[in-house]
């Protein structure tokens, strides 16, 4: 099963994420399908950039996403409708 999740990088104690499409059994650093986008917890407010464009293709394809990849979807896209 294909999901969407974040990938941590950054600093020991400044984490950074990506937020990648990789398939669910693998482990959270490995080699993702594809780059959607960024996610930022550190700022204040929080800075969140997410292509929606691929991320809506993606969920057409049956990628599911985590709980936090779908909080920060929802976020991100208040005026869009998303796939199901």
């Amino acid at each position: 099963m294909i999901s969407m999740r974040l990938m941590r990088f950054g600093a020991k104690s400044k984490p950074s994420y990506r937020i990648v499409v990789i398939d669910s059994n693998r482990p959270r650093e490995s080699k993702a399908k594809e780059f959607i986008g960024f996610y930022n917890p550190l700022k204040d407010p929080a800075e969140v950039k997410i292509d929606l464009a691929k991320a809506n293709a993606w969920l057409k394809k049956g990628a599911q996403p985590s709980r936090t990849v779908h909080s920060l979807l929802q976020k991100v896209s208040k005026p869009e409708k998303l796939s199901p």
